[in-house]
């Protein structure tokens, strides 16, 4: 099975792109990565492959070299710039996205491929949702917070869509899935929340090219 795929990004003919799910498990074949420490690190990858250093986010503008992150309840976010054909992936969990990884990652495009956050697209993937994702005041006040039936719940992908918005980008350059992994059933994504130490992860990848 395929890794699931933006429709938004999918318009771009040279980009390679997916997001995975317990279905895809050898998808896909090689890619760059990074230690990821829940941290707002970004990794230039300057014609490295394999396994970077420890970060949360990686970009590029290297044709035929795969960057990717992993996750497992985390926002996983894809940000590709169609005019300087440059691309970045993002592991967004509670503490990076409080830390502003997603704005980081887009300045820091704008830095290396001067790239113009009015022109970038962005998908943001699988991941916990506000239904499942309740958290203790401590964590809930570093964030605007919704109730939900009388808890307290963080809404990641709300919280990093408002910050792809506020780098530059307009609510139209980004397709959010909306497809919670705790919830929208154990056959179809890996959650850590759910599975606790049994859960697997599942790989959100980019790349300019073909990538085989």
């Amino acid at each position: 099975m395929s890794a699931l795929t933006s429709q938004l990004l999918a318009a771009i003919p040279w980009l390679t792109h997916g997001f995975g799910t317990r279905a895809t498990e050898d998808w896909p074949a090689g890619y760059t990565s990074v230690k990821q420490i829940h941290s707002n690190n970004i990794v230039l990858t300057n014609g490295r492959r394999g396994c970077l250093d420890q970060a949360d986010a990686l970009v590029s503008n290297e044709p035929g070299n795969l960057i990717g992150i992993r996750t497992a309840d985390c926002v996983p976010i894809l940000i590709v710039d169609p005019v300087n054909r440059a691309v970045a992936a993002v592991h967004a969990g509670w503490r990076g996205t409080v830390a502003g990884i997603a704005t980081g990652t887009v300045q820091r495009m704008t830095q290396e491929f001067n790239s113009d956050p009015a022109r970038l697209l962005a998908a943001i993937g699988p991941a916990i949702g506000p239904c499942c994702f309740e958290v203790g005041p401590e964590v809930a006040a570093q964030f605007q917070m919704d109730t939900f039936q009388g808890g307290r719940t963080v809404d990641l992908p709300e919280a990093n869509l408002r910050q792809l918005t506020g780098a530059g980008l307009s609510v139209g350059q980004i397709d959010v899935m909306r497809l919670c992994t705790v919830c929208c059933g154990p056959n179809r994504f890996h959650s850590f929340r759910r599975d606790k130490d049994q859960s697997g992860r599942m790989v959100s990848a980019i790349g300019i090219g073909f990538v085989g």
